[in-house]
């Protein structure tokens, strides 16, 4: 719409905005008389133009012309101005995308008990204090699948789960299921590709969103050439979906700098549990990072991946070749899953079924038996034991983390 508005008004034409502010000091029937005289072939022969109570005859008339000529000549001048201003409305927003960032959440007032120590000998003679104790406990978000439906599994018990951390087997000391409110950032793909692509994915973002727990924050990050927060961190999903609506997807795909933005986004979460859901079509041909680069950053954060790809089945690039194995290399490695999707329609379910595994992991919590404080990574394994009768299950965790070091 924006375009033809456009296009409508890219030349002079010979039509006069009657309504516009230049012409509202001068009666209706002037204007209309002034347009009509200028639209003639300028020569001294035209018509009369008539004022309440005056006549302009041929001798007045190239005075009243030029005072006309003026007059029109500012009204287009602004109407230019103002339709270049609706023109510049309507492009990509990620070249100059400003969005505020959210306020700072307030100062807790009290004070803070820190140590073991100190919360036993102080915690009740100081009430309303804050108890800060560090006990090195890891948790371990999880999800299970049907191995051969894919179908979510749920109702299973602590007894299920044997975890191991470098190999040895550890005590479970927490396990839940609970619907947790949780941080989360989606990298949605505005290259040229996705242009057919974009209505359904758009969709498929907002049955995500609105499946969600009411006490959810997400951001949106954009990228094409290059990535941009679109939305910062919100709950509002009429919001996003507002935002959403007025991008336009074009130019090349710097998938990888989008990833590592959104990784880094969620280093500002309010919540302890974190997600990126990451929406594209293809591979990486634009971005300054690189796949190494990108591989560090997600084994560093505590951050779930899911991933929606919308693969060309004859990809003619390595890059679109290779987009497919990066996307499920970075679930894999933090216990989320790529999801390929074979029909653009499948998208909306797909997103609804991504944010139902959201709601429904296992949360396993554990202290260390050999912890040592060395930064040094550390490798995870998780054996499931299933109740008799159920199928074949898959579990699906994070490969490891890095230990703190002091």
């Amino acid at each position: 719409m924006a375009r033809d508005f456009c296009g409508e008004f890219s030349g002079f034409g010979t039509g006069i905005h009657r309504e516009h502010p230049l012409f509202r000091g001068l009666p209706s029937r002037g204007v209309e008389e002034m347009s009509d005289d200028i639209e003639r072939d300028g020569s001294d022969t035209g018509s009369i133009m008539r004022y309440p109570g005056t006549a302009v005859g041929r001798q007045g008339t190239g005075k009243a012309r030029g005072m006309a000529w003026v007059l029109l000549g500012l009204a287009w001048l602004s109407l230019a101005s103002s339709i270049a201003g609706v023109c510049r409305a309507q492009e990509n927003p990620l070249g100059n995308v400003k969005t505020p960032a959210p306020p700072p959440p307030p100062k807790d007032p009290r004070p803070v008990i820190e140590g073991g120590d100190n919360a036993v000998q102080f915690g009740t003679s100081k009430p309303g204090s804050r108890i800060r104790v560090d006990v090195n406990l890891v948790f371990v978000p999880m999800t299970v699948t049907d191995a051969i439906s894919n179908r979510l599994v749920t109702g299973l018990e602590k007894e299920n789960f044997t975890v191991f951390d470098n190999n040895l087997e550890q005590k479970i000391k927490s396990f839940s299921t609970e619907d947790a409110p949780i941080s989360i950032g989606v990298v949605f793909d505005l290259s040229g590709s996705m242009s057919s692509k974009f209505t359904r994915a758009r969709k498929a973002l907002t049955a995500f969103l609105r499946t969600a727990n009411p006490q959810d924050e997400f951001f949106v990050v954009g990228f094409n050439d290059r990535p941009a927060v679109i939305v910062d961190y919100t709950s509002d999903v009429d919001d996003v979906e507002a935002r959403m609506v007025m991008l336009k997807p074009q130019n090349r795909t710097a998938l990888i700098d989008a990833v590592y933005l959104g990784v880094s986004k969620l280093r500002q979460a309010k919540y302890d549990r974190k997600a990126l859901l990451v929406i594209s079509d293809g591979g990486d041909n634009r971005s300054r990072y690189t796949e190494g680069e990108l591989r560090k950053v997600v084994r560093e954060s505590d951050v779930q991946i899911y991933s929606i790809g919308i693969f060309d089945t004859y990809a003619s690039t390595s890059e679109e070749q290779l987009g497919p194995i990066l996307l499920d290399d970075i679930c894999q490695m933090t216990g989320g899953r790529l999801f390929k999707v074979g029909d653009v329609t499948e998208l909306e379910d797909i997103a609804a079924r991504i944010s139902e595994e959201l709601r429904n992991q296992y949360l396993i919590g554990y202290t260390p038996s050999d912890m040592k404080h060395d930064g040094n990574w550390r490798k995870l394994r998780v054996r499931l034991s299933p109740p008799p009768g159920l199928p074949q299950l898959a579990v699906h965790f994070r490969q490891g983390y890095y230990a703190p070091s002091d």
